[in-house]
């Protein structure tokens, strides 16, 4: 799943990012990403989830079945040997696995599987990993600030350098994110990080507001992973 966004949507966030920074000496940096995590492990869990699954459902199977089968691979007087039996049974645990993992190669249903706390942490971990990379410690006076998006999570997440950390607390953040997220929701994706921006700049204006010798140091647009 890629960003699906345009030249408008670009000038926008990129104005919001201007009028924002006119009032404070935050410095706003905005990114999208299409996904957070592969999710691997999860997909793991699942497809072992139904390996293990898959000698209980044997043997809750009608007898009849189970002689009807015999009969079709061994024959007249099936009699299965512990050997071949045992074997039978791994080759339809190993037939799970494979059909779990292959049909969680399609990335939305993966996502919508994984439990919301495991996103919430995979998100936010990206986050602060991106943060670290474009904003901790890149400012003078560690005045930036970060707006993540994953999409396909459908989740943001908001990470602050020292100078604002201090003085804000992490719950206030919560509107900007809200009205972001509300705005996806109806595929209007930049005008909702447009929205962030400035929800997120009346917050930096109110602590932080900008100072005579106040620069411009991080770039003023939006960033596709």
């Amino acid at each position: 799943m890629r960003p699906t966004l345009s030249d408008q949507d670009h000038e926008e966030v990129s104005a919001a990012i201007a009028a924002a920074e006119a009032g404070t000496s935050g410095e706003i940096v905005t990114l999208v990403a299409p996904c957070s995590d592969p999710y691997r492990d999860v997909a793991a869990l699942y497809a072992a989830a139904a390996m293990l699954v898959v000698p209980a459902k044997l043997a809750l199977l009608p007898q009849g079945w189970i002689d009807w089968a015999s009969g079709v691979v061994l024959g007249w007087n099936p009699e299965w040997e512990r050997g071949a039996l045992m074997l039978a049974i791994l080759l339809f645990q190993l037939i799970a696995f494979g059909l779990v993992r292959a049909i969680l190669l399609h990335r939305p249903l993966l996502v919508a599987l994984t439990p919301r706390g495991v996103k919430a942490r995979r998100v936010r971990g990206r986050a602060v990993a991106h943060f670290r990379a474009a904003c901790e410690g890149r400012t003078a006076g560690r005045t930036g600030i970060l707006i993540y998006l994953s999409l396909l999570e459908r989740r943001a997440e908001i990470v602050a350098d020292q100078a604002i950390a201090s003085k804000v607390s992490g719950e206030i953040w919560g509107e900007a994110m809200a009205a972001m997220v509300d705005e996806i929701g109806e595929g209007r994706v930049g005008h909702g990080m447009a929205l962030a921006v400035e929800k997120v700049g009346a917050v930096l204006a109110e602590h932080l507001p900008r100072s005579t010798t106040d620069t411009n140091e991080l770039p003023d647009r939006l960033i596709e992973l």
